[in-house]
């Protein structure tokens, strides 16, 4: 995969670059160990020594006399260009005039991020030139790829991995053209464990398997109540009021105030909460009046709170004694 990589994607860029008078940089890490380690194993040889430069050294140059090769994570430069773009880069800052040229296609999960750092460049004065509009390029193994590591490992068994189902599908169907026996190509579900029983593979139960939720420190325990309590108060809001009262004297003696989150736009909306005011403090006087006296000098104070779905069937909350 290395020389794959260096013949075909790193060695023309060399050549042209000679052909044209200009220095090669190199700021990513990643392309940076491959050249290297290429020239150390002469798998790759460049036209003249000077040819390859440092990115400290590109101030020595003219804009027009250097060409910048940078790869991100999984070979995909997003990261690195977005920093470009925005002036955050530790060596390169994209100006007007400069040409970007992507040759790799974004993965499937990456379009909306690729797209919004294209935009980016063009803003930071760039033109943006993906290789996507005449090729389709990547970094992954294509059929004949697969095959051929098939056809040279001879495998007695194949488990395709990577991917959505329908790739799964395709690699199967790539080992049984090349003559791998179905009965021997297995794509089990997600959390399926396979055992080796008796010179075959076979389901042997199953594990748990797929997102973890994490609140907070504690990972995995987020139980079914807390998400649709969650789910509730992110589509409806909360509606939360405060009034403390002495049952002794059986009177309120702070009156509600009323607090809401995600409700109602509390400037257009000061008429609601008025009289939705006014009317929980009818409801606690009439609830004290029929009420029985819990204790001799007790000051209680109570909140309402509900999603403001359901207001018509507050829940009355004890929370504090004084």
């Amino acid at each position: 995969m290395l020389q794959l990589q260096v013949t075909f994607l790193v060695s023309s860029k060399f050549d042209a670059a000679a052909e044209t008078g200009r220095r090669v940089v190199l700021t990513g890490f990643d392309i940076e160990n491959i050249v290297r380690t290429a020239i150390r194993l002469k798998k790759l040889s460049l036209a003249s020594e000077n040819l390859l430069i440092k990115p400290k050294d590109m101030s020595r140059f003219e804009d027009h006399e250097l060409i910048i090769l940078e790869t991100g994570r999984m070979g995909e430069p997003i990261n690195g260009l977005r920093k470009m773009s925005i002036g955050r880069h530790r060596y390169v800052e994209i100006k007007e005039g400069d040409l970007v040229y992507i040759v790799t296609t974004p993965s499937i999960a990456k379009e909306a991020v690729m797209a919004r750092v294209e935009n980016m460049v063009y803003q930071a004065g760039g033109v943006v030139k993906p290789i996507t509009h005449s090729l389709r390029v990547s970094g992954h193994g294509n059929a004949r790829d697969l095959q051929l590591m098939i056809n040279l490992l001879q495998p007695k068994y194949l488990f395709p991995i990577q991917g959505e189902y329908r790739e799964l599908d395709a690699h199967a169907k790539a080992a049984m053209a090349v003559g791998m026996l179905p009965e021997r190509i297995f794509i089990p579900k997600k959390g399926t464990t396979m055992s080796y029983e008796h010179g075959d593979f076979v389901p042997s139960g199953a594990v748990t398997a797929g997102d973890v939720l994490i609140d907070g420190n504690a990972i995995g325990d987020v139980g079914n109540v807390v998400l649709r309590d969650r789910k509730v108060l992110s589509e409806d809001g909360i509606f939360i009021v405060a009034i403390t009262v002495n049952r002794r004297e059986k009177k309120i003696i702070a009156k509600a105030r009323v607090h809401t989150r995600g409700f109602v736009y509390l400037k257009k909306s000061r008429d609601i909460l008025r009289e939705s005011t006014e009317l929980v403090n009818q409801t606690v006087e009439d609830y004290l009046q029929g009420e029985e006296l819990i204790g001799q000098n007790s000051k209680v104070r109570y909140v309402i709170i509900c999603p403001s779905s359901s207001l018509t069937k507050p829940s009355v909350a004890q929370l504090s004694y004084q």
